[in-house]
């Protein structure tokens, strides 16, 4: 015959599954808990990080926006700047211009300079000078130049060859002399002037006051210009019949 079971173990086990059932309750919520808890310190962490986030962004707009203002500010004052830097240019271009325009009248001007200096150049080399030896022992040698002009004259009417050594005719005469050799009046000693193989040609004889040049010019006359030298002897003496 089986022995029953005491009363009070059936109790105990109730008791002991009632315990569990509370116990394993208990753990549960606590898992609950754990979990609710973990997810916010995630989801707050994840908010600290979004809004630092933003901050930081919000920053550095901030910053951008300011290295903007910065830059534009440059920007202007570079405009001014340069404002400031193209006038000076321009007054600089000015004056290199107007310097420029100096220098090219100053080169205009001593082109035309050169110019007149060739033509009078060409001028002086288009009048020649000769000089030949002479057969005559007395010479040296006979200059002619093709530069000589008449001397002018005051006479008006037929002109008649004078030598008298009073008359204008033969005033003018020793200016042609005169002329003719390069020297002043009061400088020279006139030997003589004479008929030069025609009623319009005349001979004159001259020195220096100390000899040391001697010539001999023939003189031609034209008709209301004056008496004009048209060829000079260099002498080596006066000793000569003249």
């Amino acid at each position: 015959m089986t022995e029953r079971e005491p009363d009070f173990s059936r109790t105990a086990r109730k008791k002991r599954n009632r315990s569990s059932t509370i116990l394993n309750i208990l753990i549960g919520v606590v898992i609950v808990a754990i979990i609710i808890t973990a997810s916010t310190i995630f989801i707050g962490d994840n908010d600290d990080g979004q809004a630092g986030g933003k901050e930081a962004q919000t920053t550095d707009n901030n910053a951008k926006e300011m290295d903007d203002q910065s830059d534009f500010s440059s920007n202007d004052s570079t405009v001014e700047d340069d404002g400031e830097t193209n006038e000076d240019s321009a007054e600089a271009d000015d004056g290199n211009s107007s310097s420029d325009n100096a220098d090219a009248d100053e080169s205009a001007s001593s082109s035309d300079n050169e110019e007149t200096t060739d033509e009078a150049a060409g001028d002086d080399e288009s009048d020649t000078v000769t000089s030949t030896p002479s057969d005559e022992e007395f010479v040296t040698e006979t200059v002619v130049n093709s530069a000589w002009q008449p001397v002018g004259t005051t006479q008006t009417g037929e002109h008649v060859s004078k030598y008298d050594g009073e008359s204008v005719d033969w005033q003018e005469k020793k200016k042609a002399l005169a002329y003719a050799t390069g020297l002043s009046e009061d400088s020279m000693i006139f030997w003589k002037i004479k008929n030069g193989g025609g009623p319009q040609k005349s001979i004159g004889i001259v020195s220096t006051k100390d000899s040391s040049e001697k010539y001999r010019v023939h003189l031609e006359w034209i008709e209301g210009q004056g008496w004009k030298p048209v060829k000079m002897d260099k002498l080596s003496t006066l000793d000569f019949d003249y």
